[in-house]
């Protein structure tokens, strides 16, 4: 059976372990060195590199190259840290754009949390993200992504909503306001370190709740709006840039998904399910620190209100799946079925402690999306796994192959999930936005520190819990 036909016949499970022997057998023994020169590197923690070291024990020398090179990605490449006034502040850029999303900051830095412990500069840098980030949501709530200097205009100057100088693209999201409260949450849990939560951090997450408030959008559409010039659907917004009408249910809108396309229907389901997350546990900080009983029952009120609404209007009835969770909804009954590589998706519920992984609704759903129920699951020659409007048809995100790896129990799930992103990374030693699903060497993005560090954080997750499966 050729490779073709056997990858056709077997599926994920069978073809990713068969990719992995063959994927890059014409590689050296040696495999090239192409994390950058130490004298380069923007941040270097001791707890990292000694994470690095470790793994570098395990019997698959591939998959310690590919940790090697994408676990400090975004130390190495993309952290500017400094301090202002005696207070650490880090600016984070995604990689080859040059400008800081509030999502991508969060989860670039996350997987080092856990190493904190014992590296005070790295908690130093951390605390630095979460400062940065409360700068920015007190510039502009609704802006995704903001420039380091404070002065500089964003590129698409003609966007019609109200920009502000410092802010590189204003596209509503909820998960933009989420990622740094879940960033916020998981360092103070790990720390105990108050520092960061001050009278302006505080400010911050009021803003936060005001915002997701108006988004609710229950006597009016209010005061965001969004328009481009582009011939690209996904990033504008109809209705003079207001989006098509929603009926008041108690969900919150959401102009634009964590791709940054724009949404159809405005309830995205997966970031309202965060935002939940995200406002309880921003409930909890308030109380524990500022003693702010009337701030922390807002937020838990407004927690429960969209928990509710959840409830009511993000499942649908599905022939073949049972009860699933609906993309996005619009209160009216219209609904879209399908996920989005980009995290908050409907896949990473679980990874985001949104739901349990065993979520019988998430359970239905997951089966839907993981198939071509699914209008953006791709199943080529190269791997199977998600992808989205972003990028266009056919192009798999190594995204969605790590949080398939990442809410799963299923060892064979794991074990293919990383056989076929090592089988993608198309001989460059690094993870990329997308690839094509026949071709891995046909890749956006050479330079996605995201996608880079997210790898690493699960093949650490599987080297602690699961070291079995990391054979060669």
């Amino acid at each position: 059976m050729d490779r073709k036909s056997f990858i056709q016949n077997t599926g994920l499970l069978g073809a990713g372990l068969m990719l992995n022997k063959l994927s890059f057998a014409a590689l050296a023994e040696d495999f090239p060195v192409v994390r950058i020169a130490e004298g380069k590197r923007h941040f270097t923690s001791k707890a990292v590199e000694a994470a690095i070291k470790e793994f570098s024990g395990v019997k698959d020398k591939e998959l310690a190259w590919l940790f090697n090179n994408c676990f400090p990605n975004t130390l190495d490449t993309t952290v500017y840290y400094k301090t202002i006034n005696g207070r650490p502040d880090t600016y984070v850029i995604t990689g080859d754009i040059d400008a800081m999303w509030l999502r991508d900051s969060s989860a670039q830095v996350w997987p080092y949390l856990q190493l904190m412990k014992g590296d005070a500069e790295l908690q130093q840098l951390i605390a630095g993200v979460i400062n940065h980030q409360t700068g920015c949501i007190l510039r502009d709530p609704y802006a995704n992504a903001f420039y380091n200097d404070e002065n500089k205009r964003g590129e698409w100057k003609s966007d019609r909503t109200a920009m502000k100088p410092g802010v590189h693209e204003r596209k509503w999201e909820i998960d933009s306001l989420c990622y740094p409260i879940r960033l916020a949450y998981a360092y103070w849990k790990q720390t105990g370190d108050k520092a960061p939560f001050d009278a302006q951090w505080k400010a911050a997450i009021a803003t936060t709740l005001k915002t997701f408030k108006e988004q609710q959008r229950k006597d009016n559409d209010g005061p965001y709006h969004f328009q481009r010039n582009t011939t690209n659907a996904t990033d504008t917004q109809p209705m003079a840039g207001f989006g098509y009408p929603v009926k008041p249910v108690g969900l919150i809108c959401s102009a634009f998904r964590p791709s940054d396309d724009a949404t159809v229907f405005s309830y995205l389901i997966p970031s309202n399910f965060f935002a939940v997350t995200s406002l309880q546990q921003a409930a909890e900080m308030i109380k524990a620190i500022h003693s702010d009983a009337a701030l922390a029952n807002e937020l838990n009120a407004l927690a429960k209100e969209v928990k509710s609404a959840l409830a009511q209007h993000a499942t649908v009835k599905h022939p073949k799946y049972g009860t699933v969770y609906a993309f996005e909804v619009n209160g009216f009954g219209s609904y879209l079925l399908m996920d989005d590589a980009n995290v908050p998706s409907l896949l990473s519920l679980p990874y985001l402690g949104a739901m349990k992984a065993t979520d019988p609704v998430y359970v239905n759903t997951r089966k839907m999306l993981l198939s071509a129920d699914n209008p953006f699951f791709y199943k080529g020659i190269a791997a199977e796994g998600i992808g989205g409007p972003h990028v266009g048809k056919d192009m798999i995100w190594p995204l969605s192959l790590v949080i398939r790896g990442l809410t799963t129990s299923n060892d064979a799930e794991i074990k293919a999930c990383i056989a076929g992103l090592k089988a993608t990374h198309a001989g460059t030693g690094f993870m990329h936005e997308s690839f094509h699903k026949n071709d891995a060497k046909k890749f956006t993005r050479s330079w996605f520190a995201w996608a880079n560090t997210i790898f690493g954080e699960f093949i650490w997750k599987v080297y602690k819990e699961r070291p079995h499966l990391l054979t060669a």
